[in-house]
C-alpha cells in the first residue's frame, strides 16, 4: 500500500510563504506533483517533478512564486510557496504517478493540505 502524506498548509498573510511537504515512496521514473484544489474552480497543476532526473514543471499559479524539490534520501518533495495572495487558497494535493507523468489521475493522492491565505 502507498501513501502519500502531505504537510506544512496552514494560515498565512497574503505576501507570506509557507513550505508544503509530501513524504512520498517515490521510485524510478515516477513523477510527483502538487495539485491545488480552489474554492468554485477546478483542480490544477502547481508543480511537478520527475523522480530520476528531477526535472521540473511549474503551471501557472506557480510560475515566478513557487519552487518544487526534492530530497531522495528522505523521499520528501517540496514546495516552497514565496509572495502567497489569496487566489493561493485551496486545498493543496501531493501526488505519486508511477508512470512519470502521463497519468496524475490514476496516481497515488495524498489526503491534502488546507491552506489559506488571508488579505
Amino acid at each position: 500500500q502507498i501513501q502519500v502524506v502531505e504537510s506544512g498548509g496552514g494560515l498565512v498573510q497574503a505576501g507570506g510563504s509557507l513550505r508544503l511537504t509530501c513524504a512520498a515512496p517515490g521510485r524510478t521514473n515516477w513523477a510527483v506533483g502538487w495539485f491545488r484544489q480552489a474554492p468554485s474552480r477546478e483542480r490544477e497543476v502547481v508543480a511537478t517533478i520527475t523522480w530520476n532526473r528531477g526535472t521540473t514543471y511549474y503551471g501557472d499559479p506557480a510560475k515566478g512564486r513557487f519552487t518544487i524539490s526534492m530530497d531522495r534520501a528522505k523521499r520528501k518533495v517540496y514546495l516552497q510557496m514565496n509572495d502567497l495572495n489569496p487566489e493561493g487558497t485551496g486545498v493543496y494535493y501531493c501526488v505519486l504517478d508511477g508512470s512519470g507523468g502521463s497519468d496524475w489521475q490514476g496516481g497515488y493522492w495524498g489526503q491534502g493540505t488546507q491552506v489559506t491565505v488571508a488579505s
